[in-house]
């Protein structure tokens, strides 16, 4: 049998004056480049799941209109996309399954509109994929798929992970490789797509089991950089300190995901900055308590680490790791004046890098729940607009076209070549001047 793994892959923005935009700004949408040309660690993960005697293939299609013909010569075929390039991902399903070839589908898009995705497909896998992958191989052998295999409910031990197959991958097209260390997040933002559908419960892979995969990559790719695909990779501080101090001996360069939470235990930080990390995404959202107001529904916790955002990004940086900072535009209660509010804030704080997108209301979230009962939401089912830079709702403080058009500015104002030299220029200045002063520093100690 020959299963053929396949990511539906590639970004871009609806609205074609952003597509104009991208290609004109080497920033703007370089971090959504970036994500979009990661190989998908989910099916690589199943493909490590699977059966020896089993034939399996990854492929990767960021745009179905621009090949002839999909991968042939297979006898199912397991698919994942993001929302905005599910549409693609239901015509390629529809392509195979006429050809009578059965198609596997998942992914957080499938988990979050099972009866959608079911109508184009053979199988839809909802929730994690791990503990469903053997029933769906033990089905495909015996010509008796079924319709669904639901894990929502359960909880797979992170333990247990299985090795993904990195060796299929065609490594030099990558500038770097993911790694999982955990899963789901102890926040619970509005907006999140991840961590509700998939793992609503916070849970962490061992250590030891990280570092076996780090090294798996390495024996295809001898200093790589690695992506940490996680959710929040240190909001559980002991576990982050054992992870950081094993990655210091790798010889790697590596990025990660987490909240503004990190910069509060130096010990940590003093790790991090001698194990390779090179940059760390933090979420803040919004310069300002009008739209951090409720966006974290636990505790408000957002808001109240507010007074602390310019602090952490000193203080983390000062410690060699970049931070990019991302900002929502378009929460509710920010009206035009959210634009310089951001732009004020990056000047401010020193920060190494920047990202903006549009609040994205993805389905399954609390915030698409939400924007639905207030009839807010602009085009309903239409996820080739859910890209993160396009308009797919109705503001609460002005208007669609004040959104859109004060977003391409920023876009304009943040990513020029001028502001990202002024931008990097002081955090470089500071860190050769970092590293003359610690001459002679010794490397953590495990």
């Amino acid at each position: 049998m020959r299963i053929g793994m396949i990511a539906m892959s590639g970004t871009r923005a609806f609205n074609p004056e952003l597509t104009k935009l991208g290609l004109t700004l080497h920033g703007f949408v370089e971090r959504g480049k970036v994500i979009a040309s990661l190989p998908s660690l989910g099916l690589l993960t199943l493909a490590g799941l699977t059966p020896p005697d089993i034939t399996v293939e990854y492929h990767e299609i960021p745009d179905l209109d621009a090949i002839e013909s999909p991968p042939a010569g297979l006898d199912a075929v397991a698919i994942s996309s993001f929302t905005a390039q599910i549409g693609q991902a239901y015509r390629l399903a529809d392509r195979y399954r006429a050809l009578g070839i059965p198609v596997i589908l998942g992914g957080l898009h499938v988990s979050a509109l099972p009866d959608e995705a079911a109508l184009h497909a053979d199988a839809i896998v909802i929730g994690e994929g791990e503990p469903a992958w053997p029933s769906v191989i033990a089905d495909l052998r015996r010509g008796a798929l079924g319709a669904r295999y639901d894990t929502r409910g359960e909880s797979f031990d992170l333990a247990r992970a299985p090795m993904p197959r990195f060796e299929l991958l065609d490594i030099p097209r990558y500038n770097r490789l993911t790694v999982q260390t955990q899963r789901g997040c102890p926040h619970s933002c509005e907006f999140c797509a991840s961590s509700p559908t998939i793992s609503p419960k916070y849970k962490l892979k061992p250590v030891e089991k990280v570092i076996a995969e780090i090294r798996r990559i390495k024996e295809l790719w001898a200093r790589p950089f690695i992506e940490l695909a996680d959710d929040n990779t240190f909001a559980d501080k002991l576990h982050a300190r054992l992870l950081a101090k094993a990655m210091a001996k790798e010889d790697i360069r590596w990025f990660s995901e987490t909240d503004v939470a990190v910069a509060d235990d130096e010990e940590l930080l003093r790790i991090l900055g001698d194990s390779g990390c090179a940059q760390l995404l933090i979420g803040f959202e919004s310069p300002t308590a009008a739209g951090l107001d409720g966006l974290e529904q636990r505790a408000n916790w957002k808001l109240k680490r507010l007074d602390r955002y310019k602090r952490a990004v000193e203080r983390i940086q000062s410690h060699g790791i970049t931070v990019n900072g991302c900002f929502v535009l378009g929460l509710d209660h920010t009206g035009p004046e959210s634009f310089e509010d951001v732009a004020r804030f990056v000047r401010e704080s020193g920060l190494y890098e920047v990202q903006i997108t549009v609040q994205t209301p993805f389905p399954g979230t609390a915030l698409y729940r939400r924007l639905q009962d207030e009839k807010r939401l602009l085009y309903p089912g239409a996820w080739e607009r859910y890209t993160l830079f396009d308009v797919n709702f109705r503001p609460t403080d002005m208007t669609v076209a004040e959104l859109e058009s004060g977003f391409r500015n920023l876009a304009g104002e943040l990513y020029s070549a001028r502001a990202t030299r002024a931008r990097r220029g002081p955090f470089l200045r500071n860190e050769i001047r970092r590293r003359r002063g610690s001459a002679g520093h010794q490397p953590v100690e495990a």
